[in-house]
């Protein structure tokens, strides 16, 4: 879960192997270990899949933290009064000659080290320098003519300059002319043409970032110590003891590579959903098993460890093949533990990078791998975001033991900035009632959860009290899904995104 969404609500679909009434399915799951619906359980966002917001202190250790993978920067000459632009969007030359600066004007960070990188411009295209030393963005893929190193004033780290592969710095010659030919002395001045002020309009923390960030000698300490530390037996324990029954758990696609993933993931996590196992078997939990980012990223959103916001999965057979691979690992891995209680293909692909067709196929190849090893787990498939919340309803028909799961946040629209205590609290009653309804059929095909929802709105100075009722009215609510609830998150520095904080501070009673 991303503090960036697109919609306050997510359709998923999972299956069993069995068309079975409701009343049989929550026998048949229960004769496996795995808890009986209606679930209650708790995601555990920001453990082995990193979200900066959720622990932004993962962070700390990274040399020139601002300027990590993703980071969107804005460079304006000092001696132009104008920003840098890559002409038509890329594929042309580097200007100085826009007054104000959008998508156009703004550039992408991929990180080589702590000062080196590459510049990706808003089509995609590599800023470089041809062999007149003009600068352009026409390179479809990063090389040496591509890499350059940002050098920054200690007195002000937004005044920078851009050292260009040939050793020289770029310049703002012009409006129209932007070169790599000026030399080493500076003093930061107003009337260096080699001075640009930077603004950073956008950031992501996510996986890619802070693996790259630190380099894999240090990401995997880093990393290593979060994941045996972060969350712990003793968590498992409470969330039994609070009266929940399942937790979900992100992950992502290389721990099926695990313990040598693919650069610049770091080892380490596969041991740590060993462990989750473990104790969920210990203390009577479900446990879903979500793939939260995709190879080529599923969504813009640090969550699916894209490096830089671009969105590729599923343009491929081929990728869509090394999805279900994944897939295939994780089932086979966990099918013979009683706590598996479903396995979900995808979280939250968007459309329209992920197309209609790609997604089913990827979800009937994905549900056919889960089904090589396990006939009683869920299969969990997502609906794309931005679209239709009964997409897939039709194609979920044809699979047994359907699950649909929307997630409801008084969130991430401008719809909810002005609304009251009251007005939040009767919004859940009404509005996700009758959302709730909507995708839920009384032969329970198929059942629904509520997989994602968080005690926390834009209210200000709001009570403890006025907390308790949002709360409670979203576990009544909610508590009407065939198949459950799960809150996000156990744990985050954002106390009313922590259940465990909400719990042991009295904000949250888990109800029977």
């Amino acid at each position: 879960m991303s503090r960036v969404r697109l919609l306050p609500l997510l359709l998923l679909v999972c299956s069993s192997s069995l068309l079975l009434p409701r009343c049989d399915a929550r026998r048949r799951l229960a004769a496996t270990g795995a808890p009986a619906p209606p679930i209650r359980a708790v995601n555990l966002g920001g453990w082995l899949l990193t979200e900066g917001w959720i622990l932004p202190s993962l962070f700390d250790g990274i040399p020139n933290k601002d300027l990590l993978d993703g980071t969107q920067l804005q460079f304006k000459s000092v001696t132009q009064n104008r920003y840098l632009v890559a002409d038509q969007g890329g594929g042309a030359a580097i200007l100085a000659d826009r007054v104000t600066a959008s998508g156009w004007e703004t550039f992408k960070l991929w990180r080589i080290n702590e000062v080196t990188f590459n510049f990706r411009v808003f089509g995609n295209q590599f800023v470089g320098v041809n062999s007149t030393g003009g600068v352009v963005a026409t390179a479809t893929t990063p090389g040496p003519s591509e890499t350059f190193q940002l050098v920054r004033w200690d007195s002000d780290n937004s005044r920078v300059r851009i050292r260009a592969p040939n050793g020289l710095f770029l310049q703002a010659k012009t409006m129209e002319s932007v070169t790599a030919d000026y030399g080493e002395d500076t003093d930061w001045g107003d009337d260096d043409p080699s001075v640009f002020v930077t603004n950073n309009v956008g950031s992501l923390h996510g996986e890619y970032q802070i693996c790259n960030g630190y380099g894999i000698t240090n990401a995997t300490q880093v990393l290593r110590n979060h994941w045996s530390t972060y969350i712990t037996e003793s968590d498992f324990s409470f969330i039994a003891s609070s009266g929940l029954n399942a937790v979900r758990i992100p992950v992502g696609w290389w721990i099926a590579s695990d313990p040598v993933p693919p650069l610049p993931f770091v080892g380490g996590s596969l041991q740590a959903l060993d462990n989750a196992f473990s104790w969920a078997e210990k203390y009577n939990l479900g446990v879903i098993v979500d793939l939260h980012a995709a190879p080529g990223s599923q969504n813009p959103y640090e969550h699916s460890a894209t490096r830089d916001g671009s969105q590729e999965w599923g343009t491929t057979d081929a990728n869509i093949a090394q999805t279900v691979q994944v897939i295939e690992f994780l089932a086979s891995r966990y099918a013979s533990s009683p706590s598996l209680l479903a396995v979900e293909l995808l979280n939250e692909p968007l459309v329209p990078g992920a197309t209609l067709p790609s997604i089913m196929k990827y979800y009937q190849d994905g549900y056919d791998a889960v089904r090589r090893h396990t006939s009683t787990a869920y299969v969990i498939m997502s609906n794309r975001l931005s679209a239709s919340a009964t997409e897939l309803l039709q194609f979920a028909g044809g699979f047994s033991g359907a699950v649909l799961d929307v997630h409801y946040y008084n969130l991430f629209s401008s719809d909810f900035d002005s609304l009251t205590v009251e007005q939040n609290i009767d919004f859940v009653k009404n509005n996700r009632s009758s959302d709730l309804a909507a995708v839920t059929n009384q032969n329970g095909r198929p059942l629904t959860v509520v997989g994602e929802w968080v005690a926390e709105w834009e209210v200000q100075n709001a009570s403890m009290a006025d907390y308790q009722r949002f709360a409670q009215v979203q576990q009544d609510v909610y508590g009407r899904a065939t198949f459950g609830w799960a809150y996000w998150t156990l744990k985050n520095v954002n106390n009313h995104w922590s259940m465990q904080w909400m719990i042991q501070n009295g904000y949250i009673t888990v109800g029977s």
